[in-house]
């Protein structure tokens, strides 16, 4: 896998806010085609500021991101051609329909030629309901907005992908669809960096476990490494240990 250039790459990665937090603390990550990479933490841990960084809605305050290779702080324009994101509260327009919400992402990230059809094949592709796709989203369920983002996302068919808490709030069945796509998405060559709290579907779903701690990225293990070692375990006795200097 690491023969291949990476899709996702963080390169000595800090940020300082304004306060004095230092939310990421010299970070080094690459993600690669077909991967999904999962983002452990406690809340203030720097994984959605490592997001924020990634999409530029935040300056770094050393090194740098890229995606598929370009400089996310020196040609972002250019860069977030190449990446989608779903974030915890996906941003919708509620007077829109799901189809108009779909029609509006689509060409603003360039796809302009797009019938109608496409949209409903993708929206039944995440199994959002027939019935709810010329539905106003005002009234749609956190489970039916996160369905409509990752719609979103796949319609866009960027490279990289970028979920922030994707399945926090939803239930069972939800969860275990949205990561069913996920795992759909990888079989296609997605590179996928997921932050979550959710540690039994981060074992699931991920080919890398990362876990951040006061910023760092202080544990990294493969899903090989994974059906030998307790990832719980593993967690809780990094957040029960000692700050770092």
């Amino acid at each position: 896998m690491n023969e291949t250039q990476s899709i996702l790459k963080a390169e000595d990665l800090s940020k300082r806010y304004e306060d004095g937090v230092l939310a990421v603390d010299h970070l080094n990550l690459n993600i690669y085609p077909g991967e999904v990479y999962c983002l452990l933490g406690a809340n203030g841990a720097g994984k959605t500021t490592t997001i924020n960084l990634f999409l530029n809605f935040i300056p770094p305050t050393t090194g740098t991101c890229y995606i598929k290779g370009i400089d996310v702080n020196r040609d972002p324009l250019e860069a977030k051609k190449h990446v989608a994101f779903v974030s915890e509260n996906v941003m919708l327009y509620g007077n829109f329909t799901a189809r108009q919400n779909l029609d509006f992402f689509a060409k603003l990230g360039g796809k302009a030629n797009l019938a109608k059809e496409d949209y409903y094949q993708v929206m039944r592709r995440v199994s959002l309901q027939e019935k709810a796709f010329d539905q106003r989203v005002k009234n749609f369920s956190k489970g039916m907005r996160q369905k409509l983002g990752i719609s979103i996302a796949i319609i866009k068919d960027a490279p990289a992908i970028l979920l922030d808490e994707p399945t926090s709030g939803l239930d069972p069945k939800a969860a275990t669809e949205f990561l069913e796509i996920m795992a759909e998405l990888k079989t296609e060559g997605k590179a996928i960096l997921m932050s979550t709290h959710d540690i039994f579907r981060a074992k699931e779903i991920g080919d890398r476990v990362g876990i951040m701690k006061e910023g760092r990225l202080v544990m990294e293990r493969t899903r090989q490494e994974l059906q030998v070692e307790d990832l719980v375990k593993i967690y809780i006795d990094y957040m029960k240990s000692e700050p770092l200097i």
